[in-house]
């Protein structure tokens, strides 16, 4: 028996989209549970302890720190929907090739940006 690796490892396979999606999908799904979660539930419970503690959690939301964490929580949660619905496409079968799984990878992070900016642009300007 040959003495190598049972498996390619991450010196022989070429980088491409569809392993930084699937990088990110990780990440993004990580960031939402131990970033997104605790400021979901920390809003909860300022929102029913009354105005001094909602006061104090709208102070720090509304900082320039709140606003960096704000928008990555958002666009965490649009990457990983765009990116989950690339893998369900997958799921069924479809967009195995290699192009149209390079689109689909490109697509999806691009669509993560776009729809993280519509949705702060609809925030800012309402």
């Amino acid at each position: 028996m040959a003495n190598r690796p049972l498996s390619p490892h991450l010196q022989i396979w070429k980088w491409g989209p569809h392993m930084l999606v699937s990088i990110l999908h990780r990440v993004t799904g990580d960031g939402m549970a131990f970033v997104a979660l605790p400021v979901l539930l920390w809003w909860l419970g300022a929102l029913a302890s009354g105005p001094e503690a909602y006061a104090t959690f709208t102070n720090a939301a509304t900082s320039p720190i709140g606003y960096l964490v704000l928008v990555g929580i958002s666009w965490a949660f649009f990457n990983h929907m765009s990116s989950g619905l690339r893998h369900f496409v997958m799921d069924i079968g479809a967009g195995y090739e290699l192009k149209t799984n390079r689109g689909w990878s490109i697509g999806s992070i691009a669509i993560g940006f776009i729809l993280t900016v519509a949705f702060w642009a609809a925030i800012v300007l309402l």
